[in-house]
């Protein structure tokens, strides 16, 4: 047993794909003798009978089906180890991490990445979903290669890209309020009811909250299509992405309370890496890309339909 070749294995294996050990040979350029030696040496090393001769064509015994799915597990491995070695030796990286934000447009945001490695199908992408500080404490943690989030400019640890705006609008459902909704609505008003917040994923650093009304009740979701839903049931009210919510604003499912004393804003989404930090070939080229196609995360947005 401790005796098995690489070879023995890709021999047997090209006898159960192909049908015949004729046929194996030409696929792996040996010689039908040969391939039949290496399988005969495999059987009498594991004391099994893999094949059955009888027919036409041989078959797989029991034992040799059951052993078949076992080694060709591992020859896939050994090429995917193979493919990695060779993904290192040419100074790529193997894994790419990066952290998407809550105020992301996920569809043309998960498009730009998936069109960038389909170009590169040796890298590995973890991708991560974070919300308010957690983008920003991944990177500076040194957990992520890249950001897509928005930074605080100022912040000299960050090197970044702007690449659209993205305006948040306070909203409520009709009814939700007990009075007319108008363009004079003040923060007191609106204290005695439940707000709708994001959770910040942030592990270590101190909480953000924003838009956040002191003394009010709140309740907290994960993400902004859940917020969207809970706003949209009448379970309370928050600030929301416009392109998220254009449709629902337009059908007049939600409704625009921002005024004088309740305003909305805009925030940069940017990409983002940490300054002087060494990058490698694959993050330099996704960079580069990001840049050339931020173009298509500025087109219109097709709003969540109800």
């Amino acid at each position: 047993m401790m005796n098995l070749t690489i070879p023995q294995l890709i021999c047997f294996d090209a006898v159960v794909t192909e049908g015949s050990f004729q046929a194996a040979g030409v696929k792996i350029r040996r010689s039908q003798p040969s391939v039949f030696s290496a399988v005969k040496n495999l059987e009498s090393q594991l004391g099994l009978k893999l094949f059955d001769r009888k027919g036409y064509r041989v078959s797989l015994t029991e034992a040799g089906r059951s052993f078949h799915e076992r080694s060709s597990a591992f020859l896939q491995e050994l090429e995917l180890l193979k493919n990695h070695a060779m993904h290192l030796g040419a100074g790529e990286e193997s894994e790419l991490t990066v952290v998407v934000g809550d105020l992301c447009p996920l569809p043309q945001t998960l498009s730009l990445l998936r069109r960038f490695f389909q170009s590169c199908p040796k890298t590995r992408l973890h991708l991560y979903f974070e919300a308010l500080s957690g983008p920003w404490e991944r990177l500076l943690d040194g957990d992520a290669h890249l950001i897509l989030h928005h930074v605080d400019k100022a912040d000299l640890r960050f090197e970044f890209m702007d690449l659209f705006r993205v305006q948040l609008v306070p909203v409520v459902a009709p009814g939700f309020l007990r009075f007319p909704v108008s363009r004079s609505i003040t923060p007191e008003q609106m204290r005695d009811y439940v707000q709708c917040v994001i959770r910040d994923t942030a592990r270590h650093s101190p909480p953000r909250d924003y838009y956040l009304l002191k003394g009010a009740r709140t309740w907290t979701v994960s993400d902004q299509l859940m917020k969207r839903e809970l706003i949209l049931q009448g379970m309370g009210w928050g600030h929301m992405p416009k392109y998220l919510i254009e449709q629902d604003l337009r059908a007049k499912r939600l409704l625009d309370i921002s005024g004088r004393y309740l305003k909305g804003s805009q925030l940069e989404l940017a990409a983002a890496r940490l300054r002087g930090v060494a990058q490698g070939p694959i993050a330099n080229r996704l960079w580069r890309h990001i840049g050339e196609s931020s173009s298509a995360l500025c087109k219109p947005i097709r709003a969540v339909d109800a």
